[in-house]
């Protein structure tokens, strides 16, 4: 659902044509995700807070119950497996991506830096995807400005992936939606036809004339046809298809009932939230307690602690790698070789 700012290009700028630092961002703009954040928890508080009421409990006795009734163990053998898998698969995508645009490059070696970046996606999905491209720039010698483009069209596909799957599950449980998740159909017509004009660009000639289009920061989009998006997309959906197993019975473990149907629907607009940086993280959670109401206390606690634990093993499967990518990236690895 988010991504790398391409690094530095390696040949220097000149003062003529380098760029003035972007000026300070205006003070409303600064507030906003703040506010959006507190918007949300008051939301939270004030449903939690009166499902608490209702039962004569304090905030503190309603989670005590709701996660003592949790069987952890259980919880935990549907969570680490998943975590896994999605590293396989995301790795599986970067692998890919990397191969096709930028440089031949084995499965097993794109692991180190793919699980250690998600160390640093604790703070920032961007920053991660950052370390991937001065990862490929150091060891491998690939031009900053074309691994930029190639982690751009990760995200781009990602984009896609995600409205594609929203759109498959608006269709299977869109009357149990709420009405705000109408606009689900009209981004996905509108996201079809900015694809069609972005390939005519890219690969048509609506933009044979444009300069830019020749830039080294649009090179994967130069190179990919429609398929290679179709393949994507293709490749990532698994991890998708395994999370709507696996939520479906994380969630009953809570206490809540719901069907795999249901979380077909939900789940890829919840991703899409929580892959966006900023408070989207924050509006991803809050969403779980609006879509099961009733069920206010559980959805609060299954959306913190799927979201943390997923984030959180995910670093710690990085620190497994750390040793071996920093030894790769600082230690004088042979430039230009594939590993």
């Amino acid at each position: 659902m988010s991504d790398a700012a391409p690094p530095v290009p390696e040949t220097p700028l000149s003062d003529s044509n380098a760029a003035s630092p972007p000026g300070k961002p205006a003070l409303w703009q600064q507030l906003l995700p703040w506010a959006i954040t507190l918007v949300c928890f008051a939301y939270l508080y004030t449903k939690i807070s009166g499902a608490a009421a209702r039962d004569g409990l304090t905030l503190v006795e309603y989670f005590s119950e709701i996660f003592g009734r949790v069987s952890w163990t259980s919880w935990l053998a549907l969570m680490i497996p998943y975590s896994i898998f999605f590293f396989l698969i995301d790795s599986l995508i970067v692998w890919r991506v990397i191969s096709w645009f930028n440089v031949p490059i084995s499965y097993t070696g794109i692991l180190p830096i793919r699980g250690s970046s998600y160390i640093l996606s604790i703070l920032n999905e961007q920053v991660g995807k950052g370390a991937m491209g001065l990862y490929l720039n150091r060891r491998y010698g690939v031009p900053g400005w074309e691994v930029g483009s190639s982690m751009i069209f990760i995200m781009f596909c990602e984009f896609f992936y995600l409205t594609s799957w929203a759109t498959v599950g608006y269709m299977l449980v869109g009357d149990r939606l709420p009405d705000v998740f109408s606009f689900i159909p009209v981004i996905a017509i509108g996201a079809a036809i900015f694809f069609a004009l972005w390939i005519a660009f890219f690969r048509g000639p609506l933009g044979k004339n444009a300069a830019f289009r020749q830039k080294p920061l649009f090179k994967s989009f130069r190179e990919a046809g429609p398929s290679r998006y179709l393949i994507v997309i293709l490749l990532r959906s698994p991890a998708l298809l395994g999370a709507v197993v696996v939520y479906t019975q994380a969630l009953h473990l809570f206490g809540v009932e719901a069907s795999m149907a249901q979380m077909l629907g939900y789940l890829p607009i919840i991703f899409f939230g929580a892959a966006t940086p900023g408070p989207m993280r924050t509006v991803a959670i809050t969403l779980w307690v609006l879509l099961f109401p009733g069920n206010e206390g559980e959805m609060a606690a299954f959306g913190f602690v799927q979201h943390n634990f997923f984030i959180f093993f995910n670093a710690a499967i990085g620190m497994l790698f750390l040793r071996r990518a920093n030894r790769e990236l600082f230690g004088g690895a042979e430039t230009g070789q594939a590993a």
